[in-house]
């Protein structure tokens, strides 16, 4: 068994509005002259360090976590799970 670092990213779905990125992109991005840049959209990350006996067990443990738990409402938000 060995440890893992794993990230769970949590961002709103295509489709759903983005307000804190959006007025990232307006009046920060925008107004500095920077404007190849056309979207911004945020999310937040969690790290989870766990004992397993692979790779692929840790994300399907921390995927089952936040599932179980509803760190995240998966109406509004997707969920992306990778090892660090």
């Amino acid at each position: 068994m060995g440890a893992y670092k794993v990230m769970v990213t949590i961002e709103n779905r295509q489709g759903i509005s983005d307000p804190e990125g959006e007025t990232i992109l307006k009046d920060l991005v925008l107004m500095e002259g920077n404007s190849p840049v056309t979207e911004i959209r945020c999310s937040k990350g969690l790290r989870f360090t766990l004992s397993a006996d692979g790779p692929g067990e840790a994300t399907e443990e921390v995927r089952r976590i936040c599932d179980d738990l509803r760190i995240y409402n998966p109406l509004v938000s997707r969920i992306t799970v990778s090892i660090q």
